[in-house]
């Protein structure tokens, strides 16, 4: 991904120090604004998003020090997001976000929507001028770090009388995730959903009680978990499901016409039996509509490997740096002749390093890095990069 074809992100975390910020009900600000700016830079790291922290431990910025600490990251363009994370107090309940004079609503707009998603309520998206002169704003961070799209968020009250309290404490993850979500498709990359073991992200058709239903939950279960008091979903919304390890289980396949199980083992790379196995099912039939599992990369021996249309043991020997003798003596081949589907054992002390992938419009580390069940980390060692961005047409090993 071109970090030039998107916005640079600031991360502030409220308070710090010797300012601790708002301390209600075992919540202290400082905390949790520092523990929620680190999970969203993360998040964009991961997405190919450029971001900086203004700060990444327990220390005091001055109001004099904060706003010039953002703006030594990108400078003062246009192009850089501001975004100040705070926690609240006051006694109200709900999500606040303020944005500057100099912007309009369109990004406040975008969190405030985001934070619906994840079942946090908005009391409202505003902006607020200094008293003494209507014409700046309110907040020094605002007045401070010009021509910048700066906002303030605030994911709750720490004194609330409603649920931010649990919110805060229970889903601070499912908040921050929401304003990376909104971060990153306002910045204008390509968001993709966390790896969660217990998060379901709504596609087009899904009902509450469809969801339920696949999860083996009850839709009450499903909107206490998720804090929701409506039937609605919104397509791209990241639904908590109780008691369920999604990874655990492994992911589902819904059968569609044509399908054979041969063809979704090959698709998913396991074998006919495997999912014969995992789904206790006796016949090859299937029916359009079924809920088929699949392997979740934990039960998938990392010994072994599926034979598609085109391999050779040559080419599987040469991609997992092993022979074509040993392939045959490890699996008792007579012959160099393969089946499609067929199982194949692999060394145990087998590399991956000759798997090479070629980079696409839309790619990041994170996006290839889950399709392929490993880790940004370990890509960007193997390659021996130390940036997230990507060119097209860029060779990546793949671990």
């Amino acid at each position: 991904m071109d970090e030039r074809a998107i916005k640079k992100v600031v991360l502030d975390s409220g308070h710090g120090g010797e300012d601790p910020g708002t301390i209600a009900n075992g919540i202290t600000e400082k905390d949790y604004t520092l523990k929620i700016s680190e999970y969203i830079h993360k998040r964009l790291d991961e997405m190919g998003v450029p971001n900086k922290m203004t700060r990444t431990s327990d220390v005091t910025l001055t109001p004099s020090e904060r706003p010039k600490k953002v703006q030594s990251f990108y400078g003062n363009g246009n192009d850089v997001i501001v975004v100040s994370n705070h926690i609240n107090a006051g006694g109200g309940d709900g999500a606040e976000i303020i944005y500057a004079l100099r912007n309009n609503d369109t990004f406040a707009r975008k969190i405030a929507n985001e934070f619906e998603n994840a079942g946090q309520n908005v009391r409202k998206y505003y902006q607020r001028r200094l008293p003494s002169n209507p014409a700046k704003d309110y907040y020094y961070i605002m007045r401070d770090t010009p021509n910048n799209e700066t906002v303030i968020v605030e994911y709750g009250f720490a004194d609330s009388t409603g649920d931010d309290i649990s919110q805060l404490k229970n889903n601070w993850e499912k908040l921050a995730e929401a304003v990376t979500k909104a971060i990153v498709e306002y910045a204008g990359g390509k968001y993709v959903a966390p790896i969660d073991s217990n998060y379901y992200t709504v596609k087009s058709g899904d009902s509450l009680w469809s969801i339920s239903k696949k999860f083996g939950i009850t839709v009450d279960e499903l909107k206490n978990a998720n804090n929701l008091s409506s039937n609605l979903l919104s397509i791209g919304q990241n639904l908590i499901i109780p008691g369920k390890d999604l990874d655990a289980i492994g992911k589902e396949y819904v059968v569609k016409k044509g399908d054979t199980l041969y063809s979704i083992a090959r698709k998913y790379n396991t074998s006919v039996d495997n999912l014969k196995s995992i789904n206790n099912i006796t016949t090859d039939s299937l029916a359009i509509g079924q809920i088929i599992k699949l392997p979740s990369t934990s039960n998938v021996a990392s010994d072994t490997y599926i034979v598609k249309k085109g391999d050779s043991l040559y080419s599987i020997a040469r991609t997992y740096n092993t022979s074509v003798d040993k392939l045959k003596e490890i699996n008792n081949l007579t012959s160099n002749a393969l089946a499609i589907g067929q199982v194949l054992k692999l060394p145990s002390s087998n590399v991956s390093e000759n798997v090479v992938y070629t980079v696409k419009k839309g790619d990041s580390l994170y996006s290839i890095a889950r399709e392929y069940g490993t880790t940004v980390d370990a890509i960007k060692k193997l390659n021996n990069i130390t940036s997230n961005t990507l060119s097209i047409g860029q060779k990546l090993l793949l671990p």
